[in-house]
């Protein structure tokens, strides 16, 4: 018997029938690039013991939106688990997670060269490379963070991949705005600017990227529109308790 928490057999039965859900509508988008799309079953805020439900019946890449909660959990759980981070990251923060974490698959949200020499010079190199995702703002909205510019993007994605041994760059990550993401049926602007610049960074680079684009309310459009990876939380955990009583 494992020491891990466990969820009780209801929970744990209507997790596993949200997921599937998921999978489901995950399964019957058609995506233009032909490419695997992975799920990211995103579980901040949300006890280990859920996390557990959904890892016993095969799912390993979990992400969280706040640092010292992801170290706890990281801590407490199966090492074989494949963390992603994927909330804002401030510069003093990359430490805990490069040093706290050995099973940090990704970092999803790394916007800066100092972001990226800063969690490259905390990971020792006996530990596995960290999988890193430019976080970039498409939607123009100043209270999301993430480059702006083709320009920054490039310089911060030759840094990664020539100066960073401890990382590698795995693709591009984007919030698509609530607007965008709201808008049935139709074609979302800032997905497409998000692949528009993995196309451009892809040539310059001569590299194959990932896109990491859609969550609960718009992951189907993301996949349409060549997402290989989408976050995904609500939708399976169900609604997320307010953050230290607020």
């Amino acid at each position: 018997m494992s020491n891990y928490p466990k969820a009780t057999e209801e929970r744990s039965k209507e997790l596993l029938e949200n997921v599937n859900h998921i999978l489901d509508q995950i399964n019957s988008v058609e995506s233009p690039n032909g490419r695997p799309v992975n799920l990211v079953c995103v579980s901040k805020l949300k006890p280990s013991s859920d996390i557990m439900a959904l890892y016993d019946s095969g799912f390993r890449h979990f992400g969280e939106n706040y640092v010292q909660e992801l170290v706890s959990k990281a801590q407490e759980l199966p090492k074989d688990i494949k963390w992603h981070f994927i909330g804002g990251l401030q510069t003093n923060k990359c430490k805990d997670l490069a040093t706290g974490i050995d099973n940090l698959y990704a970092v999803e949200t790394i916007d800066s060269i100092k972001k990226a020499n800063k969690l490259n010079s905390s990971r020792d190199a006996s530990k596995p490379q960290i999988n890193v995702f430019i976080q970039v703002n498409t939607s123009g909205e100043e209270q999301k963070s993430g480059i702006s510019s083709y320009d920054d993007l490039l310089a911060l994605a030759k840094v990664i991949k020539n100066d960073c041994p401890n990382l590698t760059l795995k693709g591009l990550m984007t919030i698509g705005s609530i607007q965008q993401s709201t808008a049935a049926g139709e074609r979302n602007k800032d997905f497409d600017q998000l692949t528009a610049h993995n196309e451009k960074l892809e040539s310059d680079l001569g590299t194959t990227l990932e896109l990491s684009m859609g969550m609960s309310s718009d992951f189907e459009q993301a996949i349409r529109q060549g997402s290989t990876s989408v976050r995904v939380g609500s939708s399976i955990f169900g609604a997320r308790p307010p953050r230290n009583g607020h």
